[in-house]
């Protein structure tokens, strides 16, 4: 694969009117438009016949990491608000670790109105199952733009009990509304089940319970915890000046199996379970000549073009796992997949419309060739709603 860090960002832009972004949700989830792009053809249905577009004998792979309120507000005893974003654990930095904290942990975070935050430390007063607690706020370090908060609490009670009971849903920033009680169900998918994400997998907000059921297709389950970065917008004029983010993952060992098992059949439910299983290849490659993998840095499979088979490279995995005497799969990436990219596991893609000059229309293109304006021009010209509440998209890659 040729390096893509030459392509202007501009070339992947496109007009989107504000009054094409959908604010909310439809009242049922699988009701949404469902536009198609199989055997380079443009058609559409509603997201409830999606069954119809996955093979029986198929793999449908989803992301079950659950959004947390990672939004605090605190007030500085002048009254001056401040915000803290919680974007990943610092310490302890397992997720799992850090939300069953029971007095103190750190996080990674944005902090809105920082300069009002001097040398002292916030307190709120909380609400909790069993009363009230103090939660305390002090922060560590400056680190460029981000800051390592330590919270503080009391009352024996979980890290993820005290977000929950301070948090609101961070929902995205293109919405500009705020967040509403609503949005703590519809932001998050009917199969989400970790802690961890700030920002929901969106394409999987179409699935209904009842849907899921319907599904002849075997379904898989990956969590891929999605940050802040997901948001960020591309600045540079080449991509090749834009720092990806990164993003940590962990699969079981009976869905990489399963990878190998439906080689071809493979469709992943949004660009998270794209990114993922894109890794777990080159992952997988990477452990050809080396013992250890924990991370996918942003342009490594450019530079790697390895001949392996997905079997023989996702067998790589299974042997350290084994060898280990683990059953999950953790590591990070921070994959750029970009136009010039050849996926080597997934075969579709069910996601939503992304916005212009974003990497994940990026992704998108690297699907399905210079279609993606096609696609993009029928769903501006056919009333589809975009981004996050928007409808969605089946993509046959190409």
């Amino acid at each position: 694969m040729n390096y893509p860090g030459d392509i202007q960002i501009a070339e992947y832009n496109y007009p989107l009117p504000d009054e094409r972004i959908a604010k909310f949700p439809l009242k049922e989830r699988d009701k949404c438009k469902l536009l198609i792009y199989k055997d380079k053809q443009i058609s559409e249905t509603i997201f409830s016949n999606i069954g119809t577009l996955l093979p029986d004998d198929g793999l449908m792979v989803v992301n079950n990491t659950k959004v947390i309120p990672a939004r605090l507000e605190f007030f500085t005893q002048n009254g001056a608000r401040i915000e803290i974003f919680c974007l990943e654990p610092h310490t302890p930095a397992d997720y799992d670790t850090n939300f069953a904290a029971k007095d103190t942990c750190q996080w990674r975070c944005l902090a809105g109105n920082l300069k009002r935050w001097k040398d002292f430390n916030l307190t709120r007063t909380l609400p909790c199952a069993n009363g009230e607690t103090v939660l305390t706020a002090e922060k560590i370090e400056v680190e460029g733009g981000e800051i390592i908060a330590k919270f503080s609490w009391t009352g024996g009670y979980s890290f993820s009990e005290i977000i929950d009971a301070a948090g609101s849903i961070p929902i995205p920033p293109y919405l500009n509304r705020k967040a509403e009680e609503s949005d703590s169900v519809d932001y998050q998918t009917v199969y989400s089940h970790y802690k961890g994400s700030v920002a929901a997998p969106t394409a999987g907000l179409h699935f209904s319970p009842e849907l899921l059921k319907s599904l002849k297709t075997k379904i898989d389950e990956l969590t891929l915890h999605v940050g802040a970065g997901t948001f960020k917008p591309v600045k540079t004029e080449t991509i090749g000046e834009h720092e990806m983010h990164r993003e940590f993952f962990a699969v079981n060992k009976d869905v990489i199996e399963d990878l190998i098992k439906y080689e071809g059949k493979i469709t992943a439910v949004g660009t998270t379970s794209v990114r993922t299983l894109e890794s777990l290849y080159w992952i997988g490659a990477k452990l050809a000549i080396s013992d250890t993998c924990t991370h996918l840095s942003q342009w490594e499979c450019y530079q790697m073009q390895p001949d392996l088979s997905l079997k023989d490279s996702l067998s790589n995995i299974l042997k350290v796992m084994e060898r280990n005497g683990s059953t999950v799969y953790k590591a990070s990436t921070g994959i750029m997949i970009a136009p010039g990219y050849r996926y080597k596991v997934v075969n579709n893609i069910i996601t939503n419309f992304h916005q212009p000059e974003s990497t994940l229309l990026l992704l998108v293109s690297a699907a399905v060739g210079n279609a993606w304006k096609d696609i993009y021009k029928y769903a501006l010209d056919n009333d589809f709603r975009f981004l996050s509440y928007g409808d969605g998209c089946f993509l046959q890659v190409d």
